[in-house]
């Protein structure tokens, strides 16, 4: 009798304890560590969109606590309807003037933010209720902000979108590829054909450039081993008489001179000249006057 009492009180210890870490597991996924103390407050709301029991609440950022019940105030007649409950770690404490903002994250769903009054020092009560503001989430943002714009540009993506399909489809457009690729093609030509040309004609004209780059240095070093001061003094003296022959020639004191600039001697020549010439003439067509042959 005594083993059949000892074996039921073990299973139902047993059970508590499951019936308890079932319940303290769940709690933990919710995010409620019921060993942890902490302070509950309410929040008087008007609209919860999102909201869910388990959800973060935060204070400029920093997680603070949970969300941990959530009912509706069933014929009350103030606009706020929802009464929130949250608990908060135990060291919070808030000021009065405080309220609790919601917000839509964009993976992690809604939360609540805590904007605290720090202008005052008195606090809230454990119990006491907070005000509750709803603010536009980033869908809601979504929706009113940039959805309408969309809508604006809708139609004149779509008259755009229409008139790339009108240059794609034109004939133009299709010829203008041809050309390019032809030009392409042509261009691969070239430059295969101007590797040949870098392959077969270039090396033979940069070893002749050498050659003459080595023959202009051996030029070089045989100009520098040679004495130029001489020869310069031989140009100099020659370039000094030539000066002084034109010199004499400009002059009329000499001979060069006279017979450069003297206009009597220049017309006796020419008149000498003439008289020659007409002489040879009368010689050619009449020999007799001037030769006589006799056989005795």
């Amino acid at each position: 009798m005594k083993k059949g009492i000892k074996k039921e009180v073990v299973i139902g210890v047993i059970s508590l304890v499951s019936l308890f870490l079932f319940y303290f597991g769940v709690q933990y996924l919710k995010g409620i560590n019921i060993f942890k103390p902490t302070n509950h407050y309410f929040v008087a709301m008007s609209n919860v969109e999102g909201l869910q029991p388990s959800n973060s609440i935060y204070i400029d950022g920093y997680k603070v606590g949970v969300v941990h019940h959530i009912e509706f105030l069933y014929g009350s007649t103030d606009s706020k309807t929802v009464r929130v409950q949250i608990n908060l770690n135990k060291q919070v404490r808030l000021q009065e003037g405080t309220y609790a903002e919601l917000k839509a994250g964009l993976t992690s769903g809604s939360y609540l933010n805590l904007i605290l009054n720090k202008d005052t020092n008195e606090y809230y009560k454990i119990g006491d209720t907070l005000d509750g503001v709803s603010n536009e989430g980033l869908m809601d943002k979504l929706q009113t902000d940039v959805m309408p714009e969309i809508e604006k540009i809708l139609p004149r993506l779509d008259s755009i979108l229409l008139g790339i399909q009108t240059l794609v489809n034109h004939p133009a457009l299709t010829q203008s590829l041809d050309h390019i690729e032809a030009t392409t093609a042509n261009l691969q030509q070239s430059s295969v054909q101007l590797n040949v040309l870098l392959a077969q004609q270039v090396p033979p004209i940069l070893s002749n450039l050498k050659q003459v780059t080595t023959d202009f240095a051996v030029l070089s070093n045989n100009l520098k081993g040679i004495d130029l001061q001489p020869t310069l003094k031989k140009l100099d003296l020659a370039a000094g008489n030539i000066d002084n022959l034109t010199m004499q020639l400009n002059r009329s004191d000499n001979s060069l001179g006279l017979l450069l600039h003297d206009r009597a001697l220049y017309d006796h020549l020419d008149s000498a000249a003439a008289n020659a010439s007409n002489l040879l003439v009368d010689i050619k067509f009449h020999p007799k006057r001037y030769v006589h042959f006799s056989v005795f």
